[in-house]
């Protein structure tokens, strides 16, 4: 069987320091290697000297955390990896030549080494990326357990299709589910009863302990957070809502809306393209 991978982006942020510890414990869940990955961007300063000299910081910074990480890590490795380029693309690139099972990063690295990790750079890597990707907000208590995961349920056709995703994260964890379904009218509230349906078979064949609740919403993103701060939420897992006619370089504004604001661990996977996760 292929090792399974995930890739972890850092600029040496307390944001991705966050992200990087809490990778390393799915890692350790999910029997995966991690490559750890710094993007030294093209043009990013003006003479070849000061280029080296970051480069060198990186690279020793790189090393530093690889030592520290790899005691923590139990029958599964952690690799450093500098690449020159463009962060989303080069990241996305990386994960797609490994198969990886997810990438983790930071939403809030605006401090430290760098400022490349900003919430419009997470949004384009969840929108170049092909597997799952999850992003992490500097102030978030990883030292928690991994208990309530959410899984909201909308209009969308491809919406379901995270569930084998969620359903993994929760054996791998020992969490359980909490179904959403949100609907704005009567006649959606018809068809999301019916995905909730289809939700709850799924998830009682695959033996996994889940609680459903339906809801009438104005703002999709919006109930969404209230809900998982009700219920205590621990991840929440998205689809990204791709629209197919304007290709992988756009996802939904409910997506973007949570990648930037939220709190709680956000899972973004994509429609039809779940990956290795899932299998």
């Amino acid at each position: 069987m292929k090792q399974k991978t995930i890739i972890v982006g850092t600029d040496f942020s307390k944001g991705s320091y966050v992200a990087l510890e809490l990778a390393v414990d799915i890692a350790n869940k999910m029997k995966a290697d991690i490559q750890l990955v710094w993007v030294c961007r093209e043009k990013m300063l003006y003479t070849d000297d000061q280029n080296n000299y970051v480069r060198n910081l990186a690279l020793q910074k790189m090393d530093d955390l690889c030592k520290k990480w790899q005691e923590n890590l139990t029958d599964n490795k952690i690799t450093p990896f500098i690449v020159q380029g463009k962060v989303a693309p080069v990241i996305a690139s990386m994960a797609q030549k490994v198969d990886a099972t997810m990438i983790v990063i930071g939403t809030n690295g605006a401090s430290g080494f760098e400022k490349y990790w900003m919430g419009s750079t997470a949004v384009r890597i969840v929108q170049e990326a092909t597997c799952p990707v999850l992003s992490i907000r500097e102030g978030f208590n990883f030292h928690k357990k991994l208990e309530r995961i959410l899984v909201p349920l909308n209009m969308t056709t491809n919406s379901r299709q995270k569930l084998p995703v969620a359903v993994k994260m929760a054996k791998a964890f020992g969490a359980k589910i909490h179904v959403l379904g949100q609907y704005e009218n009567s006649t959606q509230a018809q068809t999301i009863a019916i995905y909730m349906k289809q939700a709850e078979t799924f998830m009682q064949k695959q033996n996994v302990p889940y609680v459903s609740e339906t809801m009438q919403s104005k703002s999709l993103a919006d109930d969404m957070l209230a809900y998982a701060d009700t219920i205590n939420a621990d991840l929440i897992v998205i689809s990204t809502e791709q629209d197919q006619v304007l290709s992988s370089l756009f996802i939904g504004t409910t997506a973007q809306q949570l990648v930037h604001h939220s709190l709680i661990p956000i899972l973004s996977v994509h429609p039809a393209d779940i990956n290795s996760l899932a299998r």
